[in-house]
């Protein structure tokens, strides 16, 4: 099996920890250890006592409970734990799928989604949205993408890195659709929670679709990316033992650490997303005012859940070229278009970090002219 070079990861190898400032992350502020094991009473004791042997492939019996709460009607015999969303990735376009099979794929996408698919040897068509859409997918195209042979669809809401999400009535009609053709539903959610406005929230995939497969992972709205842990929820059995059957292959199982940790996390998620989003909404408003102050220079299609935008030049040139002067020359890391196989113009910005205001502040400078010193 032979996967082309992921663009977006090597991208981070080389400028992530060794920019000034990181203006294209997309998750949230993270929180310390003792942050974290204090929103508990008993945690910081019980982590202490945590035995370091191996669990269960699946994940723990209680972790799955609680990851399993985060959806109604789904328990935790539908959940399965992996090592972070890729892993989940991985497994799910190696194990449910075929070679010859095709894969409908939402774009501009995490590229995994599409690559991942490719070199398992699926015919992958790509769902584009574009901005003057307002980044939508048309439920109805669905039909004309999947041709004979289709087995799944792969869609992400809300959407990274355009910020996108459907109303329900929208989503509502993109899984009928996937039902009415028979395709498994693979859908990214990994932002969830991180709606500006609750009322918004989709109800969960796996929560509509008997098969719907719903990702999630503790990096994005949880800010916990150093658990390296996510999941599937999904009420097809066939298809959770199909990747439990892949994962023996893979990590065979999570880090007890890391599950401890993620409990945790989940059991006081009102806290510890209500901070996540706090961050990213005072951020966002600092966005607003940033891009009306440059309009002549950007454009783009306000997002409405979780921690990353993407903007365009309104100028001819090409992004890589605009940030690729912002890094050298002021030390601040965006990430161009190119990186999800995006018009050339845009770029992603991403805006749940506490230092988004100071990274902001010298983004300005460079547009200015001008040297923070």
């Amino acid at each position: 099996m032979k996967v082309e070079p992921f663009l977006l990861e090597r991208f981070f190898a080389e400028h992530e920890f060794s920019a000034r400032r990181l203006l294209c992350a997309s998750d949230c502020e993270t929180l310390s250890l003792g942050e974290l094991l204090a929103l508990e009473p008993g945690a910081e004791e019980r982590f202490s006592e945590l035995r370091l042997g191996y669990t269960e492939t699946a994940g723990g019996p209680g972790l799955r409970r609680d990851i399993a709460s985060l959806y109604e009607g789904i328990g935790a015999d539908d959940v399965l734990v992996f090592s972070g969303a890729e892993e989940a990735i991985f497994v799910f376009m190696n194990a449910v799928l075929a070679a010859g099979d095709g894969v409908v794929v939402h774009a501009p996408c995490y590229q995994s989604l599409a690559s991942v698919a490719a070199a398992a040897g699926c015919r992958v068509t790509r769902w584009p949205a574009v901005a003057e859409r307002g980044w939508a997918l048309d439920p109805g195209d669905l039909a004309a993408l999947a041709g004979a042979g289709t087995r799944a669809v792969a869609v992400n809401f809300p959407h990274n890195p355009t910020g996108y999400l459907p109303v329900r009535r929208e989503f509502s009609a993109l899984v009928e659709a996937a039902r009415s053709l028979g395709l498994i539903l693979f859908s990214d959610e990994v932002y969830r929670f991180l709606e500006y406005d609750p009322a918004d929230r989709l109800p969960a995939a796996c929560e509509l679709y008997e098969k719907g497969i719903s990702l999630g992972v503790m990096s994005k709205a949880f800010g916990l990316a150093g658990l390296r842990l996510g999941w599937v929820a999904c009420r097809d059995r066939g298809i959770l033992r199909a990747m439990a059957a892949m994962k023996d292959y893979t990590t065979i199982c999570a880090a007890a650490p890391s599950e401890f940790l993620a409990g945790v996390a989940l059991r006081r998620r009102e806290a510890v997303l209500g901070r996540c989003l706090g961050t990213v909404r005072a951020n966002l408003g600092l966005l607003d005012r940033f891009l009306a102050r440059h309009s002549d220079r950007f454009s783009w299609v306000r997002p409405k859940a979780g921690p990353v935008a993407f903007p365009a030049l309104r100028s001819a040139a090409a992004s890589d070229d605009f940030c690729s002067r912002l890094l050298r020359e002021q030390g601040v890391l965006l990430a161009p278009g190119r990186l999800f196989q995006a018009g050339p113009a845009h770029f992603r910005i991403g805006f749940g970090r506490a230092d988004f205001a100071e990274g902001l502040s010298e983004f300005d400078l460079f547009l200015e002219g001008k040297n923070p010193g």
